[in-house]
């Protein structure tokens, strides 16, 4: 069975017992052995996986941790288990940190059984890294974390390959996190480096404001079109915008210098939609392309959540997109009122697939009530 299918299996049913795991031995037994197991060591090897690994420290003698995984007698990865419910600050890794520079292990992890932080030492040699280079979550995963997770396993574990990935891993996060953050709001340093990519003038104060709005608006439209060309394939029609177009308009004739017309009344400034709201319209729209015309479906974003409409009409609602708090849920339509569903990521929607076409068949049948005069 492939690693992804094994992880999967593992997150059903880790779903199902997570409430009744207590203690960090029941952590061990339910989640952490499965997950050492799937990635192709045997857990009742002690030649492959040795459970509480004596670390000699100086004169502290007998210090153990929880699993090492060796290879031709030596260990290669040690594995600190907190349980379920625990936290994994740093605070939480000091034993990783004292057991790390002993042994010839290069790579740690510190989990509690759901979660999986993998630590180096790449910026000193020999001393672990204070910030993981990769987290695994068991509950919301994709292909990709898969395949670096893969690099763990007994069949393609190489220290020299696994060094490279956490170094790409490292900057590839630092990376991903600042495009969030100047994606979100580009900073003045931001703007300017991309304004003189493209503008050969004196950036005066007056075309840096106007500048700073089109930074953030092509932004957006970049990965607009990114998306577009990625779910197109499953799409009858891509015409609806997929990322807000009610940023402020830019003034041309001021920014040339010239006087400009009253700019327009914008409303609902403050309503940001998120690309993870806009990837789940887009879910929802390619679950329902053999219900209804995709054309029909719409996304209208307010202050509290994304609703997603039949016909634009907000008395035929097919569900709303909680995901502006870390306990993302939707509501479904396809019962009078609407009901929650807690999720964990954006493929949980195809999970929901029967009960949004179901909404959408429910407005289809029952007649629409009249607006009040």
């Amino acid at each position: 069975m492939e690693l992804i299918d094994q992880l999967t299996n593992l997150a059903a049913r880790a779903q199902k017992q997570i409430g009744h795991i207590q203690t960090e031995e029941a952590t061990k037994n339910a989640l952490v052995m499965p997950f050492i197991n799937a990635l192709g060591y045997n857990v009742f090897d002690p030649t492959e996986v040795v459970p509480e690994f004596i670390c000699d420290i100086g004169t502290k003698k007998g210090e153990k941790i929880d699993y090492a995984i060796m290879r031709e007698g030596k260990p290669i990865i040690l594995v600190e288990c907190k349980p379920v419910s625990g936290d994994l600050s740093i605070n939480h890794a000091s034993q990783l940190f004292r057991y790390f520079h002993v042994t010839e292990a290069r790579i740690a992890i510190l989990t509690n059984g759901t979660t999986y932080k993998l630590f180096t030492d790449l910026e000193q040699p020999n001393k672990m890294d204070e910030r993981p280079f990769m987290e695994f979550d068991l509950f919301n995963f994709q292909e990709n974390d898969v395949a670096e997770i893969k690099k763990l396993s007994k069949a393609s574990f190489s220290i020299e390959d696994m060094l490279f990935a956490a170094y790409n891993l490292k900057y590839m996060r630092a990376f991903k996190k600042y495009f969030d953050e100047q994606f979100t709001q580009p900073s003045p340093d931001f703007i300017n480096f991309v304004s003189k990519q493209v503008y050969d003038g004196v950036l005066t104060p007056k075309l840096k404001e106007q500048f700073a709005i089109l930074v953030h608006r092509s932004f957006h439209q970049f990965l607009n079109d990114k998306i577009t060309s990625r779910l197109r394939s499953a799409m009858l029609d891509t015409s609806q915008p997929l990322l807000p177009t009610d940023l402020p308009p830019i003034p041309a004739a001021e920014a040339l210098g010239a006087s400009a017309a009253p700019e327009p009344e914008v409303k609902d400034r403050d309503i940001v939609t998120t690309v993870e709201e806009t990837e789940g319209f887009m879910i929802v729209r390619a679950i329902l392309r053999k219900t209804v015309a995709v054309n029909r479906v719409i996304m209208r974003d307010v202050q509290s959540y994304c609703g997603i409409l039949l016909d634009d009409n907000n008395r035929k609602p097919i569900c709303r997109l909680h995901f502006n708090s870390s306990k993302k849920f939707v509501t479904v339509f396809d019962v009078e009122g609407g009901e929650r569903v807690d999720i964990s990521s954006l493929d949980d929607l195809y999970g929901l697939a029967s009960r949004i076409r179901a909404a959408v068949q429910r407005h289809e049948t029952k007649p629409i009530e009249a607006p009040a005069s």
